[in-house]
């Protein structure tokens, strides 16, 4: 019996995964983060992708160093803080140029004491932003925390679709059981400027709902191709930066669906 991470103040455990890297998971876990911070609730987002983490330069913040304080004689992490998030990444503990050639254990080690060692104080809403695929960090964190549920983020096309499925699978199986939540449709049309009527399907079309549709899950939001989101993110900035007003919609709607799901459990 694997012994898990007790977060005592903590209330829900979301983990916002994909099947493959490029389809918008850390985008989805960053924006979710502050649309739930901006409806009152208090919100942590742990970035979970040791190989790559990216929530330091999406928050503006990756060459913050975070301080500590000793809490029963214990030394522990204090959180940054933007946007009304608090944040952990390994990013912090890293230059913007050093990577981790980390095997298993160590991976799963550090994960352990991302979420262990870091003084979180009184969370509603603690996201964890997974690396792509299906590996140890994913592994300990779904046997080792009390998750409230997993989204899945995919884009239309059909390899992610594809890879999105398996991530799916691993959520549901008998010996893990956390419950899908819904699945994130990201880069699902394309508006220009010029034309705001018109929607251009160009990484193909319905690829997220046929999903939601065969794991019998809600699809929870589809979230426009938007130049300016990827800009924004570049520059430690969010869709509450920016002025498409869809995408403020999407992820107003998505962090709604999430909590009339957790809140009445």
């Amino acid at each position: 019996m694997i012994e898990k991470i007790a977060l005592p103040n903590v209330k829900h455990i979301i983990v916002v995964a994909s099947g493959k890297g490029g389809v918008g998971k850390s985008t989805v876990s960053a924006n979710l983060s502050v649309a739930l911070a901006r409806q009152g609730y208090r919100v942590a987002l742990v970035d979970s992708d040791l190989y790559g983490p990216s929530i330091p330069m999406m928050f503006g913040v990756e060459n913050q160093k975070l301080g500590g304080k000793e809490v029963d004689g214990k030394q522990r992490i204090v959180p940054f803080e933007r946007y009304g998030v608090k944040l952990i990444s390994i990013g912090f503990f890293l230059s913007s140029q050093q990577s981790l050639v980390w095997r298993g254990p160590l991976v799963s080690k550090a994960v352990t004491q991302l979420f262990e060692d870091t003084l979180w104080g009184d969370i509603d809403y603690m996201i964890v932003d997974f690396p792509p695929g299906t590996g140890d960090i994913q592994l300990t964190t779904v046997q080792k925390m009390n998750l409230s549920g997993a989204v899945i983020v995919t884009t239309p096309q059909q390899v992610a679709i594809a890879d999105a499925r398996k991530a799916a699978d691993m959520f549901r199986s008998a010996h893990i059981g956390v419950p899908v939540l819904g699945i994130v449709e990201n880069m699902a049309w394309f508006t220009p400027a010029q034309h705001p009527n018109e929607q251009y399907f160009i990484f193909g079309k319905g690829g997220g709902e046929n999903l939601a549709g065969e794991l019998s899950v809600p699809l929870i939001g589809q979230i426009p191709f938007i130049m300016e989101i990827g800009e924004k993110a570049d520059h430690g900035l969010t869709v509450y930066n920016q002025q498409n007003k869809a995408a403020i919609d999407a992820f107003d709607s998505i962090s709604t669906q999430i909590t009339q799901k957790t809140e009445t459990k």
